[in-house]
């Protein structure tokens, strides 16, 4: 299974992952790449940052979960 597959995966399943977290997990050089190339999939994968507690930026990539949405509707 190649990296990018590994990280659409963990997304897929519901995880939030840092660049940190794919870098290190999935041994990828550059994940700003392996997102890059989800998104030109047409997978919908959300960028938001969060402060960590020193209060420095902290970027998460998510992947919507449509199935809450349509129960929900």
């Amino acid at each position: 299974m190649t990296a990018i597959n590994s990280v659409l995966n963990a997304l897929r399943s519901g995880e939030r992952l840092t660049p940190r977290q794919i870098s290190s997990r999935y041994n990828v050089k550059n994940p700003w790449d392996v997102i890059y190339r989800l998104r030109n999939e047409s997978y919908e994968i959300i960028t938001f940052e969060r402060k960590n507690s020193e209060g420095h930026p902290t970027r998460f990539y998510d992947m919507p979960d449509h199935d809450m949405k349509v129960i929900a509707a």
